[in-house]
């Protein structure tokens, strides 16, 4: 069983780490690192969903702000509007979300197919394998003695070499094993992102006749363009809070 109190600690010394590279503290990362105490650096792995949740999110919202202006253009009614932009967020958000699936996972498939070419390589032909990684080493500044060192160490341990071929010299990151599932993921967040954002324009067509009976469809197409306004501000904070940089 992990100790609470030893699990606490190691996620507050985590934390410190992340607060010293966002204040730029060298001292303060040293003191971390030089911790005699095993930590795991903190992380932020909710990051791995952040493509999905901005595209996801910035897709819905403007496709639905797209329908609510052009039935505002047009004179449509609020029935109409609300008609034409749920079955429209939904249809898009699913499609939006299974491609995402779908591609994620070709994607990760095609890269273990070269992963598996590459392990073939090695297997039957390792000189040429270790010059090619030699080489690679060289134009990136090593000298060739330091570099035929470094890779023929690392030639040694077959799955690791040919994992770093697979990044230094086809610049591919080799999915996890969990892959299928982490696409699944990407494809679920996709999907409720596009759709909950997507839904919020729309929201005040539905909201604001019951509290406000006296308004008319123009006041409503204001209030979708502030709330519009309103989710892309906060899709670009939430960017800009995972990436530690300006907008």
């Amino acid at each position: 069983m992990i100790d609470s109190s030893s699990t606490e600690t190691s996620s507050l010394l985590a934390a410190d780490a992340r607060k010293a590279y966002e204040g730029q503290d060298v001292e303060a990362s040293r003191n971390f690192h030089n911790d005699r105490v095993r930590n795991v650096e903190e992380h932020k792995r909710e990051g791995g969903l952040l493509k999905s949740m901005i595209f996801g999110g910035l897709d819905g919202i403007l496709t639905s702000f797209a329908i609510v202006a052009g039935a505002a253009g047009g004179g449509l009614s609020s029935k109409v509007v609300l008609i034409l932009g749920f079955s429209n967020i939904f249809a898009d958000a699913l499609s939006m979300g299974v491609g995402e699936f779908l591609s994620s996972k070709a994607e990760n498939e095609w890269i273990l197919s070269e992963r598996r070419r590459e392990y073939w390589e090695l297997e039957n032909y390792p000189e040429g394998e270790i010059q090619e990684m030699v080489d690679i080493y060289v134009e990136r500044g090593m000298n060739r003695e330091d570099s035929e060192l470094v890779v023929k160490t690392m030639s040694k341990y077959k799955d690791f070499f040919v994992d770093i071929m697979m990044t230094h010299e086809l610049e591919l990151h080799v999915p996890e094993d969990d892959h299928v599932c982490e696409s699944f993921r990407e494809g679920v967040m996709m999907f409720s992102s596009f759709a909950f954002f997507g839904t919020l324009p729309i929201l005040g067509y539905v909201i604001i006749p019951s509290l406000f009976p006296k308004l008319d469809e123009q006041a409503m197409f204001i209030c979708a363009c502030i709330v519009t306004a309103i989710v892309l501000f906060f899709l670009g904070s939430v960017k800009s809070t995972f990436c530690a940089s300006n907008w």
